[in-house]
């Protein structure tokens, strides 16, 4: 509808003056935050899978440390351990796990040995050497370790030779357990 000729109103909207009473604009509407759910649970499950490797790490070092220790628990123990370190594996480091430190008298051991080795070198055969019943007996240093050794020797699978040694082994317990200082033949 048309405003009445002559009326003071126009047909353009009238300016209003600004007032001082109105509300500021409102600022931008903060963003709402992302929700880290997914960040949290990778966070989570970084740190129990963490957790598992360590743990696994020092379960492994303690079992494999365990397993690794040789077995001196008992005198006949740490002789059988060592006759088989030294006289069947003839592996001297694993054998200097069940003796005595720097004392000792193993000559007549060293000389069994090498005396198998010169048979093997000088006729070509191979010598094995196996022992029975480990028979313990106390002493006044700690305890003596009596058994027969059988020395066989064999070529192609033939024997051809085999004879039988008793032998006695002093034992003394330290700290890391029992350890052999000497090996002689009986009698």
């Amino acid at each position: 509808m048309q405003p009445p000729a002559g009326s003071q109103v126009s047909r353009v909207p009238a300016q209003r003056p600004p007032s001082d009473h109105l509300a500021p604009p409102s600022p931008a509407p903060v963003p709402e935050r992302p929700r880290r759910r997914l960040r949290t649970m990778v966070t989570v499950v970084a740190s129990v899978v963490a957790a598992l490797c360590l743990g696994g790490v020092a379960a492994g070092f303690v079992l494999y440390n365990r397993a690794a220790a040789p077995d001196r628990s008992a005198p006949d123990v740490v002789v059988d351990n060592y006759l088989r370190a030294f006289l069947v594996d003839r592996n001297d480091t694993r054998a200097d796990l069940f003796t005595c430190e720097g004392s000792g008298d193993r000559a007549g051991v060293l000389g069994l040995r090498s005396e198998i080795e010169q048979r093997e070198a000088n006729f070509g055969v191979v010598v094995r050497v196996s022992w029975g019943p480990l028979t313990r007996t106390e002493t006044s240093e700690g305890e003596s370790v009596a058994t027969t050794l059988t020395i066989s020797g064999s070529a192609n699978g033939q024997p051809r030779s085999s004879r039988r040694e008793d032998w006695v082994f002093d034992v003394v317990e330290r700290d890391e357990g029992w350890r052999v200082c000497s090996g002689r033949k009986a009698g």
